[in-house]
């Protein structure tokens, strides 16, 4: 750890001229990560985002590689890197890396006690209201106070990707597998962290109610307002501002009824879904569709373990099969839906896992596509040793691919370039040989006993990293959705 500052890890890819500045920090005591791909860099934010305090940089060329230049001419350079609560000055010269001062966080902000009272008064008489928590809830540890305000109001309740897990997804009053009955009848929906984007369809019809009341809790002000009109706002921390809610609820009780109307349509919609996800997972056909291999990892990964996901139909169906039990324990493409990120977030989940809370697993699945914007780093994982478990869900494409026989007949029809479909990826790659050849395990299966064999040698290991290439159906998608995509 760098003298006092809390600083224990540099993420980065060196080469002239900032490889002086890796140097420069194992000098000081920063562990130093080097990865492969500047996407992976990112493994720099989200450590801070997982750790209870900051205490890791990112090291990206284009951030600091002015600093670095001037240090080369003999001058020191300096820059601020921006990590979650802190600005960290640091001193560059050509030999060392100097920290200077660390800006202390600013105070926590809390709502005005008007806004917070008129946004009771419209939760009070609500017919059908619904708690959105986001991610943003997760970042602020609010779990405590969010969990409390679902027991004390009864409030059914929808977590957006990674806010799975700040009320664990087994709890009563979560409705996520009657999402989109949830979102298009709810008549209050309370924003907690959470923001009207692409994930939430902007709040808009027909995905909303046209007459929808939104109550938006956020710590940012510039994300008010955005796209619906709020007809509360609560600008804040989102701990702080939940406790506020609380603090007023004690002094005018609510208590949600749990046998309303509202209750009953959710509860119907969960049932039916989880009945039709049930049947596609226990299907006996081979090759398995995506249900049945996610049911089978459902059943043998730990309970606890940090859940990293990436892909289109792998990440959207492992976030409806795969429940989260602790807050941010799920990891994903995020907001932009940026593809490539998994293996470098799985990596900062591995080394805080490590430094905390070692017998905790990281489980990272991946579609093949998505595997392959940062597959190298595989070496990386194996280069520092972390037990990572990798699965590639290989449909031999992006959405749907084609199997080696459709494979070759579409070759006799010319150029691949010309002829293949774009979303075709090579049929049966051997993913798993790349995790062989840098010294971890690799796996490559095709059938439920397969797939099992695999996932308990792969569970049973904590010192090996590995990576299971699970061959699917390549025209397996998602049971039927009642909308379109952003619609």
């Amino acid at each position: 750890m760098a003298a006092g500052e809390n600083i224990e890890y540099m993420f980065g890819i060196v080469g002239i001229p900032i490889t002086e500045i890796a140097v420069a920090a194992q000098a000081v005591g920063i562990k130093y990560i080097g990865m492969r791909n500047e996407q992976a860099v990112e493994a720099g934010r989200l450590y801070n985002k997982l750790s209870v305090r900051p205490s890791s940089l990112e090291v990206i060329p284009a951030v600091i590689e002015k600093a670095v230049r001037t240090s080369m001419y003999g001058r020191p350079g300096s820059c601020y890197i921006d990590i979650p609560g802190d600005f960290v000055n640091l001193e560059v010269n050509k030999s060392s890396i100097k920290y200077v001062e660390c800006c202390p966080p600013p105070p926590i902000s809390m709502a005005e006690h008007s806004a917070v009272s008129k946004a009771v008064s419209i939760i009070a008489h609500a017919k059908q209201p619904l708690l959105i928590i986001g991610k943003g809830a997760a970042y602020s540890h609010a779990e405590n106070n969010i969990r409390k305000l679902v027991d004390l109001c009864g409030l059914p309740f929808l977590p957006t990707p990674m806010a799975k897990g700040v009320v664990p997804d087994n709890h009563p009053n979560c409705v996520a597998a009657a999402r989109s009955t949830a979102l298009q009848h709810a008549d209050v929906v309370i924003l907690l962290g959470a923001r009207l984007n692409w994930i939430l369809h902007f709040g808009l019809p027909p995905r909303f109610r046209q007459d929808v009341k939104v109550i938006q809790i956020d710590i940012c002000a510039e994300e008010l307002g955005n796209n619906v009109r709020p007809a509360a706002v609560l600008l804040g921390d989102i701990n702080a501002v939940t406790k506020q809610l609380l603090e007023e609820f004690s002094k005018r009780p609510l208590k949600y009824p749990s046998n309303t109307e509202w209750w009953k349509k959710l509860r119907e919609k969960i049932k039916n879904n989880e009945e039709r996800s049930k049947a596609l997972a226990l299907q006996k056909s081979l090759p398995m569709n995506y249900y049945t291999v996610f049911h089978h990892i459902r059943e043998l990964i730990p309970k606890d373990s940090i859940l990293v996901s990436e892909g289109a139909n792998t990440m959207d169906i492992g976030r409806t099969m795969l429940p989260n039990y602790y807050p941010r324990q799920r990891l994903d493409a995020g907001t932009f839906g940026t593809m490539g990120v998994g293996l470098g977030f799985a990596i900062a989940a591995a080394l805080v896992a490590k430094d905390r809370t070692p017998e905790k697993r990281v489980i990272c699945i991946e579609g093949d596509s998505a595997f392959g914007f940062s597959g190298m780093e595989v070496e990386t994982i194996c280069r520092y040793n972390l037990p990572i478990l990798i699965i590639v869900v290989n449909n031999n494409g992006i959405y749907t691919g084609l199997n080696a026989d459709n494979w070759k007949e579409m070759l006799q029809y010319g150029d691949p370039a010309t002829c293949v479909p774009p979303v075709s990826l090579l049929p049966n790659s051997h993913y798993e040989e790349i995790m062989s050849a840098f010294g971890g395990k690799g796996y490559f299966v095709k059938t439920p006993e397969e797939l099992q064999k695999a996932l308990k040698a792969s569970v049973a290991d904590k010192q090996t990293p590995s990576l299971i290439n699970v061959m699917i159906d390549p025209q397996s998608e998602r049971k039927k959705q009642v909308f379109v995509f952003l619609s």
